[in-house]
């Protein structure tokens, strides 16, 4: 069982100071990666309820703020939905998952995580005017 370290990076430069989950598996599918991150984020999300929701995707009903979404009803996050959501997003290359310094572009493509390895998942900032 090894620490997995997720660090969103956005392509205007800013980056998050990361945080790690507990994988008992030495390698997983992108699609599963992403599943079990947004599981976290929900659950801790749903356990407190704060204002803003600070997650990989934006959920339904909610509006971008400085530091995550905000929720216009208070309410609990569906984990199902919101994984759906971050699928369609890496898709729709909404953001770029880097394993250490290569790119996966594949959602069932397989990845070794190896003691300490970093996840970056870079959100792609749309253009002003563009």
């Amino acid at each position: 069982m090894g620490i997995v370290t997720f660090v969103d990076e956005t392509t205007s430069g800013s980056r998050s100071d990361g945080w790690g989950l507990e994988i008992a598996e030495e390698r997983l599918t992108v699609r599963e990666l992403i599943r079990r991150r947004v599981f976290q984020e929900v659950a801790e999300y749903n356990a407190r309820t704060p204002e803003v929701f600070q997650g990989l995707v934006q959920p339904h009903d909610a509006e971008r703020v400085l530091n995550g979404y905000a929720m216009r009803t208070a309410r609990r996050i569906d984990p199902e939905a919101q994984t759906e959501l971050a699928l369609k997003a890496f898709a729709g290359n909404g953001f770029l998952v880097l394993v250490g310094d290569r790119q996966v572009t594949d959602l069932d493509d397989e990845i070794e995580l190896a003691l300490g390895t970093e996840i970056t998942f870079l959100k792609l900032v749309a253009l002003v005017g563009g």
